[in-house]
């Protein structure tokens, strides 16, 4: 049953696994989906998609299916005639079946005394009305339980198919950028690093006691690495210049990243201005009173750091491989930008870099900028600013660099 749908989600980007797919089946042949579209939806919703990020993939999925069941405007017109063949006293030409004109609808059916919204709609066998309820099998922004057909003017009834048509979910996807609260989700992930370092020394009680019970009562020590977070965090941003572009996503990153304090032993914040060089700066404003030596930046932080750079890394190609290329007109550096930047990443054990630039546009064939970025992409694994391409950064910060 379906079966075309399931290659359809598959299709569509959505993971359904066989024993989701048998559950679905299984919940329809006790009637969960009480013969109705609309309850098909959200019934096969809630057991085969796993993640909100995959809501809008299955939206399009449903509607690519199931769009065939809309009513065409033909099936409305044969459904008006035979309607009036069986329950009129007088016979519909052909010629006079046309919707565009309400006058004759009107005449036809008699719905002036009953199409006011929230009036009480009597019973008849065949009824136009709007806004009601229960009688009325034809008509606007109205519902019928038993089905109805809509006569003009926007639906308000929320039927499966138009909600699916309606990507609600559009902002969930997981390569879409996103806001705070998605990020704060992605960001979650790291606070699992903590549990992956350090060694087992802390009594395991709810685990002493499983595997107690699963030796036959003979008593079995667990042990545990601490609960403890150690992880510590450094983001470096580029701050001005192109990045003012995305100054509101980073914005976004930068909140979340802050929200999210608790998840860590230590998260520190610095910047730079398009490439990292002798300096480094702990605000925004990349200022000599903002600034830190990079050698000293290096010094009081440790390898075990995780590093994660944040920047758009759009820059003159001389920016990054000659003497004094930096674009401050007051900085002329000793040493190239990839000198620096390689140094930065080489010190620590682990280190991303987040771009805000769509991955599709890193093809320098396509992005004259884009020469920059294939070279910094050479000295540290780059990743979009979206949940997915964090989620993956996030990942690899879990193995050494």
């Amino acid at each position: 049953m379906f079966t075309s749908f399931l290659y359809e989600l598959k299709r569509s980007g959505v993971p359904v696994s066989p024993t989701e797919w048998m559950t679905l089946m299984e919940a329809l042949s006790k009637g969960l989906a009480y013969s109705s579209l609309n309850s098909f939806y959200y019934l096969a919703r809630a057991v085969l998609v796993k993640s909100e990020a995959h809501f809008d993939n299955y939206d399009q999925a449903f509607y690519n299916y199931f769009n065939a069941l809309e009513t065409p405007e033909e099936a409305f017109k044969e459904a008006l005639h035979l309607l009036g063949e069986q329950q009129l006293d007088w016979p519909i030409p052909p010629e006079e079946h046309q919707l565009e004109d309400p006058n004759l609808i009107k005449t036809r059916f008699n719905i002036e005394k009953i199409g006011s919204p929230g009036a009480e709609q009597k019973p008849k066998s065949l009824a136009i009305g709007k806004g009601g309820s229960g009688g009325a099998q034809s008509g606007q922004g109205g519902h019928n339980p038993k089905g109805g057909v809509r006569v003009g003017g926007k639906p308000m009834g929320g039927s499966a198919v138009k909600v699916a048509g309606g990507r609600l979910y559009r902002g969930y996807r997981s390569d879409e950028v996103i806001g705070v609260r998605r990020f704060e989700a992605a960001l979650r992930v790291l606070r699992q690093l903590a549990c992956d370092e350090g060694p087992k020394d802390e009594f395991d009680l709810e685990g002493t006691i499983d595997a107690t019970c699963r030796n036959a009562g003979k008593l079995k020590i667990v042990w545990d690495r601490p609960r403890k977070n150690k992880m510590k965090v450094l983001v470096v941003m580029d701050s001005g210049g192109s990045m003012d572009s995305y100054i509101d996503l980073c914005s976004q990153l930068f909140t979340a990243v802050k929200r999210s304090t608790n998840f860590f032993k230590e998260l520190k914040f610095y910047y730079f201005h398009n490439c990292i060089y002798e300096d480094i700066y702990v605000k925004p404003d990349c200022i000599d009173v903002n600034a830190i030596k990079t050698h000293t930046f290096l010094q009081e932080h440790d390898p075990d750091y995780r590093l994660i750079i944040i920047g758009d890394a759009s820059m003159a190609p001389s920016e990054l491989t000659e003497v004094g290329g930096a674009i401050d007109i007051d900085h002329n550096n000793a040493e190239p930008g990839l000198v620096w930047l390689e140094r930065v990443i080489r010190h620590f054990d682990h280190a991303v870099w987040i771009n805000p630039i769509p991955a599709r546009a890193w093809d320098e064939r396509f992005n004259y900028r884009a020469q920059s970025i294939t070279m910094i992409r050479n000295l540290i694994p780059m990743y979009e600013l979206t949940i997915e391409g964090l989620s993956q950064a996030v990942k690899k910060l879990k193995v050494r660099y």
